[in-house]
């Protein structure tokens, strides 16, 4: 098949590269031309493991291409997916300006060929954004009616970064939202190889599915921490009472996130509880649960701020400054915030991050750390030895950088904030403090 991607980000190369290395003659389509000549450099224009290996392969045979053009891609592919972001406004409100243009872009891309051609969107939208603002701009652009002379559909993502490769060829759930038949058949055929049946849904359904998944695991995560911060006051182990209810996977499902530690971020999990937050409270629906889970959240960190600065030292260091180990991505990063607060309290704050490091970084997280967070950019370190050297107080977001140093900290008598249960034998005492243990 072939099939265009508009937008190469995440959640767009990822699919680029796994449906390019599954056979499919893709093009991926951007705006930024920097993340288009990456590509065509044979390089990932974002960091997921194993993702820089697929593109290459990927490039080098012939079935996968770049462009900022959406008439070159309509014209050449019988399928686009659309996988551009969806920002959250200031407010809490989704912002689908980016869908809307390539939206327009597509539709009048569809004047200029011939042949059914299927649109399915892959971006994150609240229920009833389909039909009130994607085939409206689709129709108005092109002249045409959406699901009688081209299809349309909604296909939602359930990627996560550091782990989306294995997400995408391992699926939990895969749904479509249907609007015509011949649309939904190309989307069988695709995804044809999974073990996984797909669930076919109303579009607003499909769309409402992803808010559901977000919302039900940012909780887990609030829900975890907060039993963890009650199971610390009363000398009890949260990571073995967590065991316990995770070892029931009929009832409690999953045991992904509910492991107590630090404050949910990304891409997804803040921007789309905010979402729903506000798209209920124009129905008039009070949200308790969800107010809360933002809350709990912002708890986290205010929690973390306080055990750094409880020694009252001024040196404080960071390891880990992304949303999460294995990937570049600083949108609502906790470890951010929480920098930003020690900064802002007069701190002497060190950061190492191994991925997030100036000359590793394209496209938007480049962009972003060096225009929107410039002090930032100038107090990371390359090199973690040298953060432990110039810090009183060490704070660990980051697993695997910090497991090798820990007899170092610990002989030198370095105070250590630990966000992420380095070893699962550590409890808080001395110079060592667990956020929830």
């Amino acid at each position: 098949m072939k099939i265009a991607i508009f937008g190469i980000g995440y959640v767009g190369a990822v699919a680029a590269a796994c449906l390019a290395r599954d056979g499919h003659e893709v093009v991926a389509v951007d705006i930024n031309q920097q993340k288009v000549d990456t590509l065509l450099a044979r390089q990932s224009p974002i960091i997921e493991p194993g993702l820089d290996e697929l593109i290459d392969t990927a490039v080098d045979g012939g079935m996968l291409r770049g462009t900022t053009s959406a008439d070159e891609a309509i014209a050449a592919c019988d399928m686009s997916f659309v996988c551009v972001g969806t920002p959250a406004r200031p407010n809490g409100s989704l912002d689908t300006t980016y869908v809307e243009r390539v939206c327009e872009d597509i539709g009048r891309a569809l004047t200029k060929r011939t042949g059914f051609h299927s649109v399915v969107i892959r971006s994150t939208i609240l229920p009833n954004t389909m039909d009130n603002v994607v085939v409206p701009r689709l129709e108005a652009a092109s002249g045409m009616k959406a699901g009688e002379d081209f299809g349309i559909a909604y296909y939602p993502e359930f990627l996560r970064e550091g782990s989306a490769i294995a997400d995408y060829d391992n699926p939990g759930a895969i749904v479509f939202g249907k609007r015509d038949d011949r649309t939904l058949d190309r989307l069988m055929e695709l995804h044809a190889q999974f073990a996984v049946k797909p669930h076919v849904l109303s579009l607003k359904a499909a769309e409402a599915i992803k808010y559901t998944n977000n919302a039900w695991h940012a909780m887990k995560i609030s829900f975890a921490n907060e039993i963890g911060l009650i199971c610390k006051s009363l000398g009890v182990d949260s990571h073995d009472v967590m065991n316990v209810l995770t070892a029931d996977t009929k009832l409690n499902i999953s045991p992904a996130y509910l492991k107590p530690g630090y404050a949910f971020g990304g891409s997804c999990l803040p921007k789309d509880v905010k979402a729903l937050r506000h798209r209920a409270g124009r129905e008039d629906v009070d949200t308790p649960i969800l107010d809360a889970i933002l809350e709990a959240n912002e708890n986290q960190i205010r929690t973390a701020f306080r055990l750094a600065t409880a020694p009252g030292l001024r040196r404080i260091g960071l390891i880990g400054l992304s949303f999460k180990p294995e990937t570049d991505d600083l949108r609502y990063s906790p470890f951010v915030e929480l920098a930003e607060r020690l900064i802002g309290r007069g701190y002497r704050v060190r950061i190492y991050d191994p991925i997030v490091q100036p000359a590793r970084l394209t496209g938007s997280n480049k962009a972003y750390l060096a225009e929107q967070l410039p002090h930032i950019n100038e107090i990371l370190l390359d090199d973690v030895s040298a953060l432990v050297d110039d810090s009183d107080v060490v704070v660990i977001g980051n697993r695997k950088e910090a497991a090798p140093i820990l007899d170092t900290l610990a002989r030198r008598n370095i105070h250590v904030v630990d966000l992420v249960r380095v070893s699962g034998d550590e409890r808080s005492h001395d110079n060592y403090q667990g956020l929830c243990w």
